[in-house]
């Protein structure tokens, strides 16, 4: 079971750090995402890394803004967002899969969060 928080409004240029709480199992043990759905928009992925953690993907919009950490003590995985722009609003939701690879699909992922709402002021 996935739980996220750290969602809210923000304005242009500042940082925001989402959080997803794993229960139920180890978050080292899986390859975790984030994706995210903007309004009348599919849910695309922002960031994946496989289970290892020895890959880890990244959409291009995001490349050098966004970071992916795992912190295998709290068995929390975050979402560190920096220079935030208007057309980062979206819901954001994380994802998990067993001893997964870093898969950009929905469909690689059978644990999902509730999402959380990100919303970007310019």
């Amino acid at each position: 079971q996935l739980e996220e928080s750290g969602g809210g409004t923000v304005q242009a240029g500042v940082s925001l750090t989402l959080s997803c709480a794993a229960s139920g199992g180890s978050v080292k043990n899986y390859a975790v995402a984030w994706f995210r759905q903007g309004p009348g928009m599919e849910r695309t992925l922002v960031t994946a890394t496989n289970w290892k953690g020895s890959v880890t993907e990244y959409a291009d919009s995001v490349k050098g803004r966004f970071t992916l950490l795992r912190d295998t003590a709290k068995n929390t995985f975050y979402l560190q967002m920096n220079s935030l722009k208007p057309e980062d609003t979206a819901v954001y939701y994380c994802a998990a899969n067993f001893g997964g690879d870093a898969t950009r699909t929905i469909r690689g992922y059978e644990s999902w969060g509730q999402g959380t709402q990100v919303t970007v002021s310019s």
